[in-house]
């Protein structure tokens, strides 16, 4: 895998990214406390078939060190997009990452070619703060140990500061409006053992999708792309190229 590394500075803030491969563009853009390290296992297979962009949102990994604002994270990658001429792109979001390629495909309808939302808190999660604690802590205790150290790693490179201010603004946030505003051809992929997103929310989030698939992975958590992506990669690359998703072992569609 050949990663080259680039930084983009766009008023004021610095966008550290990565890219590889060839064809059409994808953007992987990562979740809360995350990085672009999340995205290990995926890289190689997506970078067989598209030009593959690893983004480390402001604050977060190597773009840390900056004030994150989620209300303007999709403004920043649109204004990204437009530095390094990419006029039109496939997002693959993870969680507070899917939650900003919603506002993106929302907000920018002509710049979003197709999205996967995964295990994103795109609707209100009507909890207090001891359960979120709890099922945070359930989360974290089934995560695969050998993911441990970079949830650590990322989570100390961005701070407490940053990680509790996006947290906090993204329990707060209600995208709900954006969501049916969507207009690319969108994929939804869930873990059956997510507990800090529950499967719920993906099933309300499908329900309000104007052109949508819904594929749940067994036997993972809130990372699936980690957990596993010897079902993920094929499941999400059926669907940028527009063919019907395979049915395999280990994985359920929802329509």
């Amino acid at each position: 895998m050949n990663l080259q590394e680039h930084v983009s500075y766009i008023g004021g803030s610095r966008i550290y990214f990565l890219e590889t491969g060839e064809g059409s563009p994808v953007v992987l853009i990562h979740g809360l406390s995350g990085s672009g390290r999340w995205w290990r296992y995926n890289i190689d297979f997506l970078a067989q078939f598209h030009h593959v962009y690893i983004i480390d949102l402001v604050g977060f990994g190597r773009s840390r060190r900056q004030r994150f604002q989620l209300s303007r994270a999709a403004s920043l990658l649109a204004e990204w997009m437009d530095q390094i001429g990419i006029e039109k792109a496939i997002f693959i979001g993870h969680s507070m990452g899917g939650f900003i390629s919603i506002d993106l495909a929302g907000s920018y309808p002509e710049k979003v070619d197709r999205l996967v939302l995964v295990d994103v808190p795109a609707l209100p999660l009507d909890r207090s703060r001891a359960k979120t604690a709890i099922r945070l802590a359930r989360a974290v205790l089934e995560m695969p140990r050998p993911f441990l150290p970079i949830l650590v790693s990322d989570g100390w490179q961005a701070g407490p500061r940053t990680v509790y201010a996006a947290a906090h603004e993204l329990l707060h946030s209600d995208i709900s409006h954006k969501i049916e505003l969507v207009r690319a051809p969108t994929l939804v992929v869930w873990g059956d053992h997510d507990w800090l997103v529950p499967l719920n929310i993906g099933v309300r989030l499908y329900d309000k999708l104007p052109q949508a698939d819904f594929v749940v992975i067994e036997r993972a958590g809130h990372n699936p792309m980690w957990d596993r992506p010897e079902l993920f990669n094929p499941i999400v690359e059926d669907f940028l190229q527009g063919r019907p998703i395979q049915e395999r072992s280990g994985q359920r569609q929802i329509h």
